[in-house]
């Protein structure tokens, strides 16, 4: 008796395991559902139809494009994190999505960590400060003179809470011992147009979202966050040429799947992707946006998010930021 039903469950995981080997050897079989955590129209939107128009082509199914914004990426990152590990849901990434919300929020409706497998990291989006016309400074070192000498400091505007623009100028503060307040807008776009109109003086942008106002003159840029100047700046200074080597702050915005995803299917992935992101044309889109393509490996983008939970948790941590 023992060894019938021995003989049965072997004979069932056997064909359990044969049918899932076909299942991901056949992958992709049917549509993918690709989820962004932002509106339509910004730079993660951009970043993820540049890439599935090509993508579809190349792995021979639909890759749809569901916008699904909210809870500083949160709605969307629950939703893929608990969607069936099969390849077929995947999600656009950002820091908020995998290294800011667990210690942004007290109860958080995913865990990034167990929850959510790294793919590869698609691309950089580096911050950059900009002021307004109204706010007469033409360098770094002119607009923190003016902040630190201005009765309880001024204002500086935000993509939103808890974004990578926000974190981006609490880390400028602590580093340049400015007294700021934050004023949090629903996008980069919002607080743009506020930032030229003469409302808010400052804000951190990355060039995907500010380069309209930077090029028309409508803001001003006066120091750049990354470890060299952006191609598409050359007379930008980084923060570290002007003396402060610890600011540096981007937005990376990276492609995950639900934990459990096969590692194969995660592989063909990633390799797909990478080929994508390496195609001249794309290549040359994605940066003339104001996006750093990358294509890393899986294990390359881990190894980024630990940095980055490193750096930005502390930061958060430190200041005390909730958004509870």
């Amino acid at each position: 008796m023992l060894k019938t039903i021995r003989n049965t469950f072997i004979a069932a995981f056997l064909i359990s395991s044969t049918v899932l080997c076909f299942a991901q050897s056949n992958y992709p079989s049917k549509p993918i559902r690709w989820l962004v955590p932002y509106p339509a129209g910004g730079g993660s939107d951009f970043l993820a139809r540049t890439i599935s128009q090509e993508l579809s082509g190349l792995v021979s199914q639909t890759v749809l494009i569901d916008n699904k914004p909210g809870g500083n990426t949160a709605i969307a990152a629950a939703e893929t994190a608990h969607a069936t590990p099969d390849g077929y849901t995947i999600l656009s990434a950002d820091n908020g999505t995998m290294v800011n919300n667990p210690v942004l929020y007290k109860n958080l409706s995913y865990d990034p960590v167990k929850e959510l497998m790294p793919i590869t990291l698609m691309g950089k989006f580096p911050m950059i400060l900009i002021v307004g016309p109204s706010f007469d400074v033409k360098s770094l070192a002119e607009f923190i003179a003016k902040v630190k000498s201005t009765p309880g400091g001024l204002n500086f505007g935000s993509a939103g809470a808890g974004s990578p623009h926000h974190l981006a100028m609490e880390l400028v503060k602590v580093e340049t011992g400015l007294n700021m307040t934050h004023v949090p807008y629903k996008g980069a776009s919002p607080a743009l147009q506020d930032l030229a109109g003469g409302h808010i003086p400052a804000m951190m942008v990355d060039l995907a979202a500010g380069a309209g106002f930077i090029k028309s003159g409508k803001v001003k840029a006066l120091a750049v966050a990354n470890s060299s100047r952006l191609a598409q700046l050359p007379d930008v200074p980084t923060f570290a040429e002007l003396g402060y080597k610890n600011i540096e702050a981007a937005a990376y915005v990276g492609l995950v799947a639900p934990s459990g995803t096969p590692s194969d299917v995660v592989s063909y992935l990633q390799k797909q992707v990478s080929v994508v992101i390496n195609q001249p044309a794309v290549n040359k889109k994605l940066t003339d946006f104001g996006i750093e393509p990358i294509g890393n490996t899986p294990q390359q983008y881990q190894t980024l998010l630990r940095s980055e939970t490193s750096k930005w948790q502390k930061l958060i941590k430190d200041l005390n930021i909730s958004l509870d």
